[in-house]
């Protein structure tokens, strides 16, 4: 990927080509800037070789409800989905997005909270953002109002709803606008986020096409725009996961669960009510059995790390002492006072007004815990 226009200084490392089926090969192409996409294994492909056919237009999305676009993604894996069906994606797991995509639960992005959703300001930003790309690079581009397919039948899973096409440009054929807030902006601090350029690789492979811009709006204020070209290499990778992917949807079966938080909520949404006094037998199962052990080990070991900390900590505190702010040739540790903040004794007032639990009671749905009981 090159950064134009706006900040030609910045540069990617080199890397070498390697290919490893694996999420390292995806994270491995992403950062290789400087290979021409074009050459493999040291021999020049034609545009024509990289893919003959046009995608397929499966639905037209301008007239198209919320609802009625969400039930033809379920239908395969759009450029969003991508990096999630990868595993690479910083927010959505693959098991998050396999329960989506079986139906199992809802998005989590909600459109519908106005001002505050960032799917709200990514959408209501976006002709913005093509209209600054439009003014700085010369290039035109109109909105490609269909989802498209990918026209090997072999890999019809693949689908892309694309921003915007750039008319009359040999070089560059996709135009992708992104925004990013505070938190998000982080992510692009040396050059397009790996989850992003699975995306646009993943809109590579459906499109045929060989070069797409990122305009991307950094925290409302600084725009830059990067190319990125087919890679072959990254695409195949990209491929053969979300084959693996969609095998599952296919199949109804869960995927390896990640550790992220998404991993972690759709477990909650999966299993939600165990059934009374229900018990499973696992002592016969080795696998099952390696992975408590490692809970175990890892347990002990946190336990370890946190008494370590807490050591260290408290020592710190007393060279601290009475002063609010230590500072270290590598950084600084603030050990304030907080105000004082007034609050209500509920079990007080419950206590002197017993009818007032009745009245405003509010019940909370339980959860599930996840508990050690013996070794």
């Amino acid at each position: 990927m090159n950064m134009i226009a706006l900040n030609n200084t910045t540069t990617q490392p080199r890397v070498k080509r390697v290919t490893v089926k694996s999420k390292a090969s995806i994270k491995a192409r992403h950062n290789s800037a400087e290979l021409p996409t074009t050459k493999i294994e040291g021999k020049t492909v034609k545009s024509s070789a990289i893919q003959s056919s046009t995608p397929k237009r499966l639905v037209n999305t301008k007239s198209l409800s919320r609802e009625e676009w969400l039930a033809v993604r379920k239908q395969g894996i759009g450029s969003s989905d991508a990096a999630a069906a990868c595993g690479i994606h910083p927010y959505l797991s693959m098991l998050e997005l396999w329960m989506i995509k079986t139906g199992r639960m809802e998005s989590s992005i909600d459109e519908s909270l106005e001002g505050y959703s960032p799917l709200y300001w990514g959408n209501t930003l976006e002709p913005m953002v093509a209209k600054y790309y439009q003014e700085h690079t010369g290039n035109k581009v109109r909105r490609v109002n269909a989802i498209l397919q990918h026209p090997d039948p072999d890999k019809h899973f693949m689908l892309a709803n694309l921003d915007y096409s750039v008319v009359g440009s040999d070089k560059i054929q996709i135009l992708e606008c992104k925004t990013a807030g505070e938190h998000g902006a982080k992510l692009w601090k040396h050059g397009v986020p790996l989850y992003v350029t699975c995306q646009v690789q993943h809109q590579l492979a459906v499109t045929g096409k060989t070069a797409a811009h990122i305009c991307v709006l950094l925290c409302g204020h600084e725009a830059k725009i990067y190319k990125v070209e087919r890679d072959e290499r990254l695409i195949e990778s990209i491929i053969e996961h979300e084959r693996l992917f969609w095998q599952y949807v296919a199949t109804d079966t869960p995927p390896t669960p990640a550790h992220s938080e998404s991993a972690a909520r759709a477990l909650k949404q999966l299993y939600p009510n165990p059934k009374p006094s229900s018990k499973v037998d696992l002592r016969d199962d080795d696998g099952a059995n390696k992975l408590f052990e490692q809970l175990l080990s890892y347990r002990d070991y946190m336990q370890e790390l946190e008494q370590r900390h807490d050591q260290v900590k408290h020592q710190l505190q007393t060279l601290i002492a009475d002063n609010e702010v230590a500072v270290f040739e590598k950084g600084a540790i603030s050990w304030k006072r907080s105000k004082d903040s007034v609050g209500l004794d509920s079990k007080a007032v419950i206590k002197a007004y017993p009818e007032l639990l009745a009245k405003f009671s509010k019940t909370r749905q339980g959860s599930r815990r996840f508990v050690i009981l013996n070794e």
